[in-house]
């Protein structure tokens, strides 16, 4: 029973964090029905791109780690592919924590 207990906790993690990525898909769409109709690109259709590419990563990785306990995949491509969806989630978390920053900063401007 107490083998089973850190595995099930990482299950459990491992669950909440897919459920997580998967709530992150969804906003995708409401941020482009806000967009307007220009023909340039524009900070939310860069960002929702963005989070759909760290959806993305994190499917793939999600698919590496199934196909890895079945015996399927390689485990250089299963750590190349985590790897991957870490460099994706540190630079949405670093873009997140500098529109933060610039905002504040906004704020803070006398008007």
């Amino acid at each position: 029973m107490a083998i089973n207990t850190p595995f099930n906790a990482a299950t459990a993690a491992y669950g909440n964090a897919s459920r997580l990525i998967n709530q992150a898909a969804r906003p995708q769409t409401d941020l482009t029905a806000m967009t307007s109709g220009g023909t340039g690109n524009n900070f939310a259709d860069m960002l929702a791109q963005q989070v759909q590419g760290v959806v993305d990563a994190g499917a793939t990785s999600d698919r590496m780690a199934v196909d890895m306990v079945n015996g399927k995949a390689n485990i250089v491509d299963m750590v190349t592919a985590l790897s991957e969806t870490e460099i994706a989630i540190e630079t949405m978390v670093t873009v997140r924590d500098r529109v933060i920053s610039a905002y504040e900063e906004i704020m803070r401007m006398p008007i």
